[in-house]
């Protein structure tokens, strides 16, 4: 297959993207990604949200991962010059600094096991991590993406596996309601369950 041509303004827009947000700096509160090709900043979540993020990563660095893999917070994901996130929790080699990226700034995508996102209130932050992130960690060949949702109806958990970088999307596909345990089933966090001790009860 003939290697796919690629659109100097294109790179030369996220070139220009990339430096910007390596330049930003940001007040307290706030972080800013690329995603698909768009420079975003954003509030870091209320306290529930972060409660949720602090214990899916504390439980799954109880779990262990097999001594091999820890969960992080805060720690960004990079491909190549072109894209990059910082989810609630990455799952990827203890001691990750062999899997940094050239500039150090984060861990490359190729070697993150899963990513998890607690989705923030607001039509806008739903749309990213429900839809434009779905895409982009699946083009980015992440095995696994946990999406942890208050908004949906009284509460929802997504786990994403098979991912299809050339259609963005991904083949296997288990949502259940708060309330009922689903079981992150590949990867270092195989066997790994998600109840209501991380996510609480159903929402009223």
């Amino acid at each position: 297959m003939p290697e796919r041509e690629v659109d100097p303004d294109a790179a030369e827009l996220d070139q220009v993207l990339w430096e910007a947000w390596k330049a930003m700096e940001l007040p307290e509160g706030y972080r800013a990604e690329i995603v698909e090709g768009v420079l975003e900043v954003q509030r870091i979540g209320r306290v529930r949200h972060g409660s949720i993020a602090n214990r899916f990563g504390e439980a799954m660095s109880r779990y262990g991962c097999k001594g091999e893999y820890a969960a992080y917070h805060g720690m960004a994901v990079t491909l190549g010059r072109r894209r990059v996130w910082i989810p609630d929790v990455v799952v990827a080699a203890r001691g990750p600094e062999p899997s940094a990226d050239d500039e150090g700034i984060g861990v490359v995508a190729s070697a993150v096991y899963l990513v998890a996102e607690v989705v923030s209130q607001g039509e806008r932050h739903q749309e990213r991590d429900r839809v434009r992130k779905r895409r982009e960690y699946a083009r980015a060949g992440i095995p696994v993406y946990v999406i942890i949702d208050d908004h949906d109806n009284q509460g929802t958990v997504t786990v994403l596996t098979e991912p299809q970088p050339e259609k963005a999307d991904w083949v296997g596909v288990h949502r259940v309601p708060y309330g009922t345990d689903v079981t992150i089933p590949e990867g270092p966090a195989k066997g790994f369950v998600i109840g209501e001790a991380i996510t609480g009860p159903k929402r009223s």
